[in-house]
């Protein structure tokens, strides 16, 4: 079968990978219907992390296949999406709402699903089936739930956004632009979105945002400071993962606010002095998808939201190289590759 392998940084090609099998009987084989690139698939391809032949994909939707003897209730012939960390979803870790950190739980990016099918560990506590078999229309959509959305969902309530909040968004990319659809969702009376991008700020308040600020950094704080009488937002999204971004989100808050962050996180070192002080909440880290998404496939399903809209290129598996370079270049805010 056909897979996406980064050789190194900026060396991206499409290889013949050997096909899938059922390793252990709690496993699920999926033919995959789309798949996509991340914005964290960006960090090795720019040499910020090591990389050396690594498969590539963690984002995954597409119809079921074969099962293990273990499996009871996914089954062939379904349509399902799952998240980037497989879990149980029966541990107590799981039960709590943390399926990123499963006792049992399996890096989808290890296995890689940017491919034409992909092994899914854990099937029954990973894969959600959707009511049928989708309209084509709504696998964009779809495809975000199983990343993008569930993180942007997972980061607006970390910063415990909802009615009568003021949020505001670092990060324009596909998991900002979607914590400003989950903040308006849940209530958000007023999102400030950080963006230069003029594409990316009409998405942005397509999706909820009602304030756009170009400024980043101590500018960019006064600036939400500015819009909330001095006092700071009530509800912040860190989605970068960069030192800047960080103190920028925690800056941006006011005392007794959350921050919610789930950029992945490079070099950030948070002054613990400075931390002392802010009197702010901070919440994140890997998202636990699985914990949002029969929730968001119903909402997807239901058409009540679209997220389907970050991905504004879209390509067949073969041109991922492309995809890539779209992505570095900011040319593109989301790739979508079609299998």
């Amino acid at each position: 079968m056909r897979g996406v392998v980064m050789y190194a940084p900026g060396d991206v090609r499409v290889d013949d990978r050997p096909e899938p099998a059922i390793l252990e009987p709690t496993d699920a084989i999926i033919r995959l219907s789309a798949t996509c690139i991340c914005g964290s698939d960006l960090w090795p391809y720019r040499g910020a992390e090591p990389v050396d032949h690594q498969v590539m994909g963690h984002e995954y939707v597409g119809v079921v296949e074969e099962v293990g003897p273990q499996v009871r209730n996914i089954k062939v012939g379904d349509f399902v999406v799952g998240s980037f960390w497989a879990s149980d979803n029966t541990c107590e870790i799981c039960r709590a709402g943390y399926q990123a950190y499963c006792v049992h739980r399996v890096l989808m990016g290890t296995i890689g699903t940017q491919s034409e099918r992909a092994r899914v560990p854990l099937a029954d506590g990973t894969l959600v089936a959707t009511p049928g078999m989708p309209d084509p229309d709504l696998i964009p959509s779809l495809m975000a739930a199983s990343d993008v959305l569930g993180t942007g969902w997972f980061a607006a309530v970390a910063a415990q956004a909802g009615p009568g909040k003021t949020v505001a968004v670092v990060g324009d990319g596909a998991v900002g632009l979607l914590g400003i659809l989950a903040a308006k969702q849940l209530g958000a009376e007023r999102i400030i979105a950080f963006s230069r991008h003029a594409d990316r700020q009409a998405l942005a308040k397509e999706f909820g945002a009602t304030d756009i600020v170009e400024e980043r950094g101590d500018h960019g704080v006064a600036r939400v400071k500015d819009l909330t009488g001095g006092l700071g937002a009530h509800s912040v999204i860190e989605a970068v993962g960069t030192q800047e971004a960080m103190m920028q989100a925690i800056r941006s808050t006011r005392p007794g606010g959350h921050v919610g962050f789930v950029g992945v996180s490079h070099d950030v070192a948070i002054p613990g002095d400075e931390l002392f002080m802010a009197g702010v909440h901070i919440h994140g880290g890997p998202a636990p998808v699985r914990q949002y998404l029969p929730e968001l496939v119903q909402l997807i399903w239901d058409r009540k939201i679209d997220p389907g809209k970050v991905f504004d290129l879209v390509l067949p598996l073969d041109r991922a190289a492309e995809g890539y370079r779209a992505m570095d270049q900011r040319t593109a805010t989301k790739v979508l590759l079609t299998v």
